[in-house]
């Protein structure tokens, strides 16, 4: 790890686009497991903006993580009124103003950045450019979206296309959390001479491997998702689920999550005579309990159209299970066939043989070697060493 030079302790201010809030604990965990693993290096503080229809006027909420992040939320009443595009420039205009009054807070109460690290564009991008324009603060992005994949068609727009490209050229570093979301990401004309992967972080004290308890004779597989079919394919596995029932019943499925078609795949397995019996919804699951569920796992699966890196096959690693996944987005990376197997997208006869070919032999893959491999590419450690060096780098450039 480089150290800086003055000796003194970097000021370093996020800026996510996701984040987890009063609504969604969930959202964007990956951006501030970022921030914990940079903190023994670096202080730390988030301003995270929201709106809320909810409010009847803007309202702050302050809060100071056990674990040392100085976070400042800043909720906004969002605009319903019409037409639309109006409810939309009143809405971005207190995205702006917002930012402006946490600013002020996190100056006050904290510290003046040395640096701004953006997380998922565009907005916040334009807020660090801005920034760096009056004040000649410099700027990172990290950027998780997958918008910019060829095969997901929501990166549009003349006037985003434009705005996010100068915010790009004029980051001191691009930080994609793969080389596959870099690659699709100067593509799409989006340079800079400073493009460096470092993915995501998995807390490998937590998530690491434990006795398992359950039934030896019947393999535990777990699913974990954000429950949106359309990119997470959820259907597809329950499709995989009824035809691997019908060959035998050495195994059963955990679906862990909630979200937008939840209902609705509740609903098919249903139909499929799935429930209870082969497959179980055990909806949202964190901390000690999402630990629990995947120590106890045997196989984690994912059937994706469309990824990033998900951190759930890093947590799985963490705890030495291995995974079987579809080959997208940047997931190959790192997944070789020590670590599991990967599929083509959307072939479920080519996915169910994976899963026959482990439930046959799952003595192929090692707990120990694959929890290795977390631990030597994602753990804090790793990875804050990772961060921090782009920032000493920017700081001295």
């Amino acid at each position: 790890m480089k150290k800086d030079s003055t000796n003194k302790r970097l000021s370093v201010l996020y800026l996510p686009r996701w984040y987890p809030h009063r609504y969604d604990p969930m959202m964007g965990l990956f951006i501030e497991r970022h921030g914990l693993s940079v903190l023994p290096h670096a202080d730390i503080s988030v301003l995270y903006v929201h709106d809320d229809e909810k409010l009847t006027k803007r309202s702050y909420e302050i809060v100071t993580s056990k674990e040392g992040l100085f976070t400042v939320r800043v909720y906004f009443k969002k605009s319903m009124i019409k037409p639309r595009f109006l409810a939309n420039l009143i809405n971005l205009y207190r995205f702006f103003r917002s930012h402006i009054s946490g600013f002020k807070i996190i100056k006050n109460e904290h510290s003046k950045p040395d640096l701004l690290h953006v997380h998922v564009l565009t907005r916040c991008g334009i807020i660090a450019l801005i920034y760096k324009i009056f004040t000649g603060v410099p700027y990172a992005i990290t950027e998780h979206w997958t918008r910019y994949l060829p095969n997901t068609d929501s990166y549009y727009g003349g006037l985003r296309k434009w705005l996010t490209r100068i915010v790009v050229k004029h980051a001191g570093a691009v930080m994609p959390v793969t080389a596959n979301l870099r690659d699709a990401m100067i593509a799409k004309g989006l340079k800079n001479k400073n493009y460096i992967v470092i993915p995501n972080v998995v807390d490998v004290e937590k998530f690491k491997p434990a006795p398992k308890v359950y039934d030896p004779n019947k393999k535990s597989l777990v699913h974990l998702s954000c429950f949106t079919d359309k990119q997470k394919n959820i259907s597809g596995i329950l499709r995989i689920m009824k035809k691997l029932s019908e060959k035998r019943d050495d195994f059963f499925l955990k679906l862990i999550g909630d979200g937008e078609d939840f209902i609705a795949m509740k609903s098919m397995s249903d139909e499929l005579g799935l429930t209870g019996k082969f497959v179980e919804f055990t909806g949202l699951k964190e901390g000690e309990a999402l630990v629990e569920l995947l120590n106890q796992a045997d196989l984690m699966i994912m059937f994706s159209n469309y990824e990033n890196l998900p951190v759930v096959i890093l947590e799985s690693y963490s705890c030495g299970v291995p995974v079987i996944s579809t080959r997208v987005g940047g997931i190959h990376e790192h997944l070789n066939d020590t670590l599991g197997r990967l599929t083509e997208p959307g072939n479920e006869d080519q996915f169910l043989e994976a899963i026959e070919e482990f439930l046959d032999n799952p003595k192929e893959y090692q707990s120990a070697k694959i929890r290795e491999y977390a631990l030597n590419n994602f753990s804090n450690e790793i990875i804050g060493n990772s961060i921090y060096n782009v920032y000493i780098e920017l700081i001295a450039s």
